[in-house]
């Protein structure tokens, strides 16, 4: 991992960033395209989307599982001298890689309700959902292990958290950072501890 302090990013907060981004647009790109009748019908196209949302939050929960699975298995302490980086500059670092992306996708959603009406939108919809449930799958195993799961960021940047660029995961106890289990929102109001270690500095 190199000499000196190093960044490490939550696995979690990376993969749950998306899922907002998907599930509200996508909900809305779906409200639009009821407003069309569409070449199949609002009935044929909802009944669509919701088969498609299904699909798509399996898929997103299901790819890449056996990966993540390996590197949780194969994760190694943090070294006491790590910056982890808060979990509101993991989010904002996502966003500004992919907003175009994102605004494309809601584009090309709200587009197909004139061929399938709130499909496309279900079906963008259905994968925040699936990476919302992979997040709380990975909340379960740190909750179990009381151990959370890192990754340098610039690992993951351009991949994810389990992109061919990233070597492995890293873990901290429980009390490191500034998210919870899963990548949410902690609910504690004692101030989060920011580094793995007692001496690891302050910096995000």
């Amino acid at each position: 991992m190199g000499r000196g302090a190093y960044g490490l990013a939550r696995v979690a907060v990376i993969v749950r960033a998306p899922a907002g981004w998907l599930w509200w647009p996508g909900l809305l790109a779906a409200g639009i395209g009821l407003l069309v009748p569409g070449l199949t019908g609002r009935r044929v196209g909802l009944a669509t989307g919701v088969v498609l949302l299904v699909v798509a939050a399996l898929v997103a929960f299901g790819v890449r599982r056996r990966r993540y699975t390996g590197f949780t298995r194969a994760a190694s302490r943090a070294a006491k001298m790590v910056v982890l980086q808060d979990r509101a500059v993991t989010l904002r670092q996502w966003r500004r890689g992919r907003r175009w992306w994102l605004l494309l996708a809601f584009l090309a959603a709200v587009a197909s309700a004139f061929a399938v009406p709130a499909a496309g939108g279900l079906l963008m919809a259905g994968f925040g959902v699936g990476l919302w449930a992979k997040s709380l799958w990975l909340g379960r195993w740190e909750r179990r292990h009381e151990t959370l799961l890192w990754v340098r960021p610039e690992w993951a940047a351009r991949r994810g958290p389990v992109g061919p660029d990233v070597r492995g995961f890293l873990t901290t106890g429980l009390a490191a950072g500034d998210a919870a289990p899963g990548g949410g929102r902690a609910r504690s109001t004692t101030p989060p501890s920011r580094a793995a270690g007692s001496t690891a500095p302050r910096r995000a």
